[in-house]
């Protein structure tokens, strides 16, 4: 998951074509699962919870391809690209949006509780700034073990007006621990306007009041994500210490399906899409030769595929037998504590 290679094929580009395609199809991924979660939602496949990414799937595809692979991510209950584009697969991911037991969690956690330790993918936190802290403890456990990696916090801005966060930037600050904090400032957190919840407006100074280095970036356009991201994670990488990203964003749909939007204009919301970040950047490709209308249909079409053959996956998948209900709640009888 890491950058292409500097000194594209077309003149003002930073990175090869392959490469720049990649970013186009991970972010076509992302918007395919969303759409096709949302009917399925509709259709009563996926219960609870659903919090769609759809608008917002430039900074998930440009900030996670500036990290490893063994680097640690922790996400919030709208995680759903994150974890496809760190490496879970789609099947395990709709499998678990159904609530089957071949899903990543074995179908207990749902859309809001994606984990999976082999790709170090710490959720999906249903709970507001919830990951904050979890992500310090993972760098503090690196530092303490000499590991070489970074650990990527996503959150919305709405959590910085939580305790978690000023408790999880005192401490990284405080013990230089290797974390990137990225916000995704969609402006809306919840449903409340960033103005009517939080006195200081400016997301960076926040960060900048515990010592935390910050930068500030256009989170509907793929490559000022990744180019920002990467400045981000060397300066982890290189002083050990954190660093706080804002990607201006927007999702195009509401908080979840359950949310009637009731706290902002649909003008407002049209605007925003003239903006979206998969015809935006589809379109600059084009105009540099290095996309065709064809070979756009075609990623799009994989994208596709893929996604029905998640849904066929999880359609497939089985439900955890009632036997197993106190697996991994209670001990068994006679084994010691």
């Amino acid at each position: 998951m890491t950058s292409g290679s500097i000194g594209g094929h077309a003149a003002g580009f930073p990175y090869d074509r392959e490469f720049a395609l990649g970013l186009l199809a991970d972010m076509l991924r992302i918007r395919r699962m969303e759409e096709k979660a949302a009917e399925l939602y509709g259709a009563g496949k996926i219960r609870g919870f659903l919090h769609l990414y759809v608008g917002e799937e430039a900074v998930a595809v440009g900030a996670l391809h500036a990290l490893d692979r063994d680097d640690s991510v922790v996400g919030t209950y709208r995680e759903h690209g994150h974890a496809l584009i760190h490496g879970l697969s789609m099947n395990a991911i709709m499998a678990e949006m159904f609530g089957k037991q071949e899903g990543c969690s074995r179908g207990r956690g749902g859309s809001m509780h994606l984990f999976d330790a082999a790709t170090r993918f710490y959720g999906g936190n249903a709970i507001v700034g919830g990951g904050l802290p979890l992500a310090v403890g993972l760098a503090l456990a690196d530092k303490m073990q000499s590991a070489p990696r970074v650990t990527a916090c996503f959150f919305g801005e709405g959590a910085m007006a939580e305790g978690a966060f000023h408790e999880a930037l005192n401490l990284a600050a405080l013990w230089q621990l290797p974390v990137l904090f990225c916000c995704e400032n969609n402006l809306y957190a919840m449903g409340t306007a960033l103005a009517r919840s939080e006195s200081q407006t400016d997301l960076c100074a926040k960060a900048a009041a515990f010592g935390v280095p910050t930068l500030r970036t256009d989170g509907m356009d793929v490559l000022a994500v990744h180019e920002t991201a990467r400045a981000g994670v060397s300066h982890v990488r290189s002083t050990g210490g954190p660093m706080f990203v804002e990607f201006q964003t927007y999702r195009f749909r509401a908080h979840s399906m359950f949310d009637p939007e009731l706290y902002r204009d649909k003008a407002e919301v049209e605007r925003w899409k003239e903006r979206g970040p998969i015809h935006t950047f589809s379109a600059r490709l084009k105009a540099l030769n290095l996309l065709t209308e064809e070979q756009f249909l075609h990623l799009d079409a994989q994208a596709t595929a893929e996604v029905d053959a998640a849904v066929a996956f999880a359609e497939a998948g089985t439900w955890e037998p009632e036997s197993d209900l106190l697996r991994d709640v209670t001990t068994p009888a006679g084994e010691a504590l």
